[in-house]
């Protein structure tokens, strides 16, 4: 063969991804280049002026608790956990007795973790002070 040959049938899907993925990349990159030519950048000192009356503003530093980071990967590991038992349940007479006992398996691996995360006291939300 000296030459290419473009008669792929995934070719033009293979063409529109790489101009997708070229638009995309020149898009965001434009909106960021805008947004800080017309962005306001004197704005620093307006943030920490008094509005009419109130106590001095001070600036703090931001912090969250690191429960709050827990108690969302707690949430989102039993949430997806939850999601597989749907296909179980639609399924549940073809699967008969062995996805039963494979589904009694599942959950109870998952209440062994969810007691243990009780216990760790992972599910406690403490006070931010």
């Amino acid at each position: 063969m000296t030459h290419m040959e473009f008669a792929h049938p995934y070719f033009g899907a293979f063409i529109m991804f790489v101009v997708t993925f070229t638009a995309f990349g020149a898009t965001v990159w434009l909106s960021r280049f805008v947004s800080r030519k017309i962005a306001r950048l004197d704005t620093e000192k307006l943030k920490t002026t008094l509005y009419e009356c109130g106590p001095e503003v001070t600036k703090q530093p931001n912090t969250i608790s690191t429960q709050f980071y827990l108690i969302a990967l707690l949430f989102i590991l039993f949430d997806v956990e939850i999601i597989f038992m749907f296909p179980w349940a639609i399924n549940f007479k073809l699967l008969g007795w062995f996805g039963f006992i494979e589904m009694l398996l599942f959950i109870t691996l998952l209440a062994i973790g969810f007691l243990y995360a009780w216990k760790k006291g992972a599910l406690e939300w403490h006070s931010i002070k």
